[in-house]
């Protein structure tokens, strides 16, 4: 939208900078100096103390001399609001008085724009009215249930929260007297019967929510039931010439201004998660209106920040949002421009979340969010079983469908290329050159065999210091077999003897292990139990859970018990496997001939059966030839995670 050069001097003219940035800094009395226009304060754009911000009304400009921000009066609004140029210019017209000049009549443009102007008066009117009634001795139940939900008075006031009483005709009395009853049955606030009867209100016995638009004009409201009797628990405003559900955010205004100084967005399931969000210190939080998200919504939501972070309820339901969403973004995806998944813990939604664990637990699960990609990845992976080529293929299949709805080229090609390679990590054992048998397998490492020649010492050292296997791939295992415990209460019980056994590296581990097992056999809620007797723990093991398709809650719990069971005997049996490799290194220095041959032979059964062969075969080769060959089977064996084979 273009401007004439007219309507920005006349801006400066009445609106001098100070008053415009004044609303959101504190001004140095010390250093400021007014009549002159002259003022400074600590900048609003960077953490600081000391008054380094400059504003000159003179010449209508400031500047940061910590930073080096500078602007003018719609680039400081641009800024601290996150707006776009012409909506900043509009901000600033509405709030100097000015009329934005259209370049020639529209008689119908005008009679619309007074209908509008007509029905956003009704709407601020009903606000009006049910934050009386919510002040008032009739909103005593509403004030128990906003409290009840930990509402602070402050939260009630930002968000204007109202309440109707349980009679049909509060607001249509209030419009009556007004001779606004037209108005009001257009904006959705009272009902016409369709037989002509009695006009009656269309929110009775309700907390009332106030939706306003992204620049703060009320165009509906939302309604939660108080009373048992309800129909419906949530009641939006119907369409209206204001209201466009799918093209509404709530929060929307706030949440963009926001989200410019945090550099994120969390995008809620409803207004309570958007309220305790904001009461937590997320004032970066929107909300759809009680339907899954719109390709108009996605839009708007790029438009604040490349990559919000959906954040969905901790169930099945849950899952099933996040994956229809998808399925929506991906034709939509473009460079810098994507989604985040932030999965709550099994059951909560971010208002329980905050409640039981305060804003931290909000800010770890957020820290954890996942993106799109890994998401997808998940829901293909865990869709259908795995066990035969066929089903792979299928996988494969699925995978390229799901990338090629991606519109940009180049976008679409890193994609394909991304899920190739996670497929190809998932099924790596089905591809390691090592699966080859008997001499020719041993041939084929002479690279390796040169480039262990001169590394003896280290990888023994590397062997003795940090295991076979590392620390890490140790509790990697590890949280995957509690993720499945933790997602499947019901078949731990099952698995609890040799879940019991398992060795862990981990020691909160194992009080959440404990706490598993324990409440399996009593009977009781395992996610409770493990939380009160491991939080860390059980915090590391939920993120594992919403990452691994089979310990979510929507997984087929017969498949997700075959995997608890293999996973524990893989783990277990690994960790024995390597402490008898790690005690075969410690003997290299003295070990010679047969003896050392068949330490390696009884700890890598299966597919180092034959490089042990070939160490036998080998014994009329130098001391330090066949030294070099098991140095070399030591450092192939360390990357392996294959199981011992009977």
């Amino acid at each position: 939208m273009g401007f004439p050069p007219h309507l920005l001097d006349e801006l400066r003219n009445r609106l001098t900078l100070s008053e415009v940035v004044g609303g959101k800094v504190v001004w140095d009395a010390r250093k400021s100096n007014p009549a002159k226009g002259d003022w400074w304060s600590p900048c609003p754009f960077h953490q600081e103390k000391t008054p380094s911000f400059h504003v000159d009304d003179r010449k209508g400009f400031y500047y940061c001399f910590g930073c080096q921000a500078k602007g003018d009066a719609v680039t400081f609004v641009m800024e601290t609001e996150n707006l776009s140029f012409p909506e900043a210019v509009e901000r600033l017209a509405e709030r100097a008085g000015l009329e934005i000049p259209r370049e020639r009549a529209d008689p119908q443009a005008e009679a619309r724009r007074d209908r509008r102007s007509r029905l956003a008066e009704a709407m601020e009117m009903a606000v009006a009215a049910f934050g009386r009634a919510f002040r008032a001795g009739q909103g005593a139940r509403a004030r128990d249930y906003a409290a009840g939900r930990g509402l602070a008075a402050e939260t009630l006031q930002r968000f204007e929260i109202g309440f109707a009483p349980d009679a049909r005709g509060f607001l249509t009395e209030i419009f009556r007297s007004k001779d606004m009853l037209a108005e009001a049955v257009e904006a959705g606030l009272l009902i016409a019967p369709e037989d002509g009867g009695a006009l009656f209100d269309r929110f009775r016995d309700r907390l009332i929510f106030p939706i306003r638009d992204a620049r703060g004009r009320c165009i509906a409201l939302g309604g939660r039931a108080l009373g048992p009797n309800a129909r419906a628990k949530y009641l939006n405003s119907p369409e209206t010439p204001l209201f466009h559900k799918g093209r509404t955010l709530y929060n929307h205004g706030p949440a963009r201004e926001a989200a410019g100084k945090a550099g994120q967005l969390v995008v809620a399931e409803g207004y309570m998660d958007v309220i305790a969000l904001a009461q937590a210190g997320f004032a970066h939080a929107v909300a759809p209106l009680g339907t899954a998200i719109t390709e108009e919504q996605l839009q708007m939501l790029w438009k604040i920040v490349p990559e919000p972070v959906i954040a969905l309820d901790g169930d099945a339901a849950g899952l099933r949002a996040a994956h229809r969403l998808i399925d929506l973004a991906l034709p939509l995806l473009a460079p810098g421009r994507s989604l985040q998944f932030c999965l709550m813990p099994a059951g909560q939604d971010p208002d329980d979340l905050i409640r039981g664990g305060g804003p931290a637990a909000m800010q770890a699960a957020l820290d954890a969010a996942e993106p799109l990609i890994a998401v997808l990845w998940a829901r293909e992976l865990g869709a259908h079983a795995l066990d035969t080529p066929e089903r792979r293929a299928a996988l494969k299949a699925r995978l390229e469908a799901a990338a090629g709805k991606i519109g940009h080229a180049e976008l679409q090609r890193l994609y394909r290329e991304s899920l190739t390679r996670r497929m190809r990590e998932h099924f790596w054992e089905l591809d390691r050159p090592s699966r080859g048998g008997g001499a020719a397998g041993a041939r084929g490492g002479g690279g390796r065999r040169r480039r262990a020649e001169g590394a003896q010492a280290q990888t023994r050292a590397s062997m003795l210091a940090r295991g076979v296997d590392g620390a890490a791939q140790h509790r990697a295992r590890e949280a995957v077999v509690l993720a499945l415990a933790l997602g499947h209460p019901q078949i731990v019980l099952a698995e609890a003897e040799a879940l019991e056994a398992m060795p862990l590296s981990h020691r909160p581990f194992e009080a959440l292990r404990g706490a598993l097992i324990a409440a399996a056999e009593a009977g009781e809620d395992a996610d409770a139990a493990a939380r009160a007797a491991a939080p860390e723990a059980y915090e590391e093991i939920r993120r594992e859970a919403a990452r691994h398709p089979l310990a979510r809650p929507d997984a087929d719990p017969d498949r997700a018990a075959l995997v608890l069971a293999e996973a524990i005997a893989r783990h277990t049996a690994l960790v024995g496997r390597e402490a008898e490799l790690a005690e075969a290194a410690r003997e290299l220095p003295e070990a010679d001939g047969e003896d050392w041959t068949w330490r390696v032979r009884q700890a890598g059964q299966g597919p180092f059966a034959a490089e042990a062969r070939a160490l036998r075969a080998e014994e009329e080769a130098s001391n330090r030839g066949r030294r070099s060959r098991v140095a070399d089977i030591i450092a192939r064996y360390q990357g392996s995670t294959d199981l011992p084979k009977k």
